[in-house]
């Protein structure tokens, strides 16, 4: 096997991790033969990193983006600065330069995956990703052989781990949305500034990535519907437990006969079902293959090891010779049409509307009225004990499947009924997957 060279952009958390794999004996160059060297590390920061890494190794540190394009023993580049105007840039400098690439820019992939695939089969190059979603967990490489002969019916999960850490002390804990962000912040498993993850941005990022792997068919991320949590009520996630319920930050992606059903939303799941029961930083993707049936993966969605194992994975596959094969023939990286999506209003799914109530007779009633006049059947309700001096109770609906675009329609006019008077009734989505 010949010598494998690598050149790593960007040394921050997930970069030394993989420095230090590729530094380090042990599985990867007993099982490659010693065929991987990393030669390079390219940060600002190269004193800094000096005393980071084994002087003994003849590692080059260096800031200069152009070095090792220049280098023709160069073979793999890794792509590790985030962002998506340096990255881009660097990625379709070393695929001109005729070397592949390694990245673990969910966010470039997501919005500009189309140009760069087809820029890397031009010149007869490949990108690799497994890292760009669910850390270690090997989804992107599961889909891409272990299901290759597999029509895939859903891809559906939790693959933003500051999210489900902030849910889990939610439920568990009782914390506010507002405290469980800040312990977040604290433990260093969400940003200063966590919008990204938090408004569901990041998880969009992955879908868009996982989507077209799983279907062929490409989507912008403005065609994603993406909700986050940061307008989760603690409330509501009490209320749902009590009825077996768990509220987790899905992304989801349904085939609808020939179309595409995607959203990124907090959604209600049954307390046993493996994705519900996976809490904390964890991830979780369910994915329903035609043959291989129900398939459900969990692991660390972050992290330096993690996402650093996930990124050498894709260099030893490279070096194998493997994966550029696979990059150069499949259709998923080639040329693919526009996904045809199931606009947000026609969603058909159950729902959990809490609305607070006033307590006098017949106030139900006119609440059932609207629903059952935009075709909204309620499966039961749950009316909470008036709170001592108040005159509105929570009240809770659970309703049989019904179109998304008429429980807008019904929530529109409920606010309108001086019986509810907190405004809008609260609406989250059972997933019954």
């Amino acid at each position: 096997m010949e010598l494998c060279q690598v050149a790593v952009y960007g040394c921050g958390t997930v970069g030394l991790g993989v420095c230090r794999i590729l530094l380090s004996p042990g599985p990867l160059h007993e099982r490659t033969g010693d065929s991987i060297r990393l030669k390079y590390v390219v940060d600002g920061r190269t004193e800094e990193l000096a005393a980071e890494l084994p002087k003994d190794r003849g590692v080059i540190l260096t800031d200069d983006l152009e070095a090792p394009l220049r280098d023709p023993e160069v073979g793999v580049v890794v792509e590790l600065f985030g962002g998506t105007t340096t990255a881009r840039t660097v990625i379709e400098k070393a695929l001109a330069a005729g070397k592949d690439v390694v990245t673990a820019n969910k966010a470039l992939l997501a919005e500009h995956g189309d140009e760069l695939f087809r820029f890397a089969r031009a010149h007869g190059r490949s990108i690799a990703f497994e890292a760009s979603v669910a850390g270690g967990i090997p989804v992107i490489g599961s889909i891409r052989r272990g299901l290759i002969s597999d029509p895939i019916e859903s891809i559906y999960g939790i693959v933003n781990g500051t999210c489900n850490y902030v849910l889990t002390e939610m439920d568990e804990r009782g914390l506010s949305y507002e405290d469980a962000v800040a312990e977040a912040q604290r433990r260093g498993y969400a940003e200063a500034d966590p919008r990204l993850d938090v408004e569901g941005v990041d998880s969009a990022h992955k879908l868009a990535v996982l989507v077209r792997l799983a279907f062929g068919v490409r989507v912008r991320l403005e065609d994603i519907p993406c909700e986050g949590i940061s307008g989760v009520d603690r409330r509501d996630i009490e209320y749902a437990r009590g009825l077996g319920y768990t509220l987790k930050l899905l992304a989801v992606a349904v085939r609808r006969d020939e179309r595409l059903e995607l959203s990124v939303y907090p959604a209600l799941l049954h307390r046993d079902h493996p994705v519900a029961v996976t809490g904390g930083v964890y991830n979780a993707i369910c994915i329903h293959a035609g043959h291989a049936g129900e398939l459900v993966m969990t692991g660390m969605g972050a992290g330096r090891l993690p996402t650093a194992s996930a990124v050498v994975s894709d260099i030893a596959a490279i070096a194998l010779g493997k994966y550029p094969m696979h990059f150069s023939r499949l259709s998923q990286f080639g040329d693919v049409p526009a996904a045809d999506l199931v606009p947000q209003a026609e969603f058909v799914k159950r729902f959990y509307l809490c609305m607070e109530c006033v307590d006098s007779p017949g106030a139900l009633g006119k609440v059932a009225t609207i629903l059952g006049e935009e075709g909204i059947s309620i499966a039961s309700v749950h009316q909470q004990e008036v709170g001592e001096g108040l005159e509105a109770a929570p009240v809770v609906f659970m309703t049989h499947k019904a179109c998304e675009g008429a429980v807008d329609r019904a929530l529109d006019r409920i606010s309108r009924l001086s019986i509810v008077p907190g405004g809008r009734p609260r609406m989250l989505r059972v997933e019954d997957v």
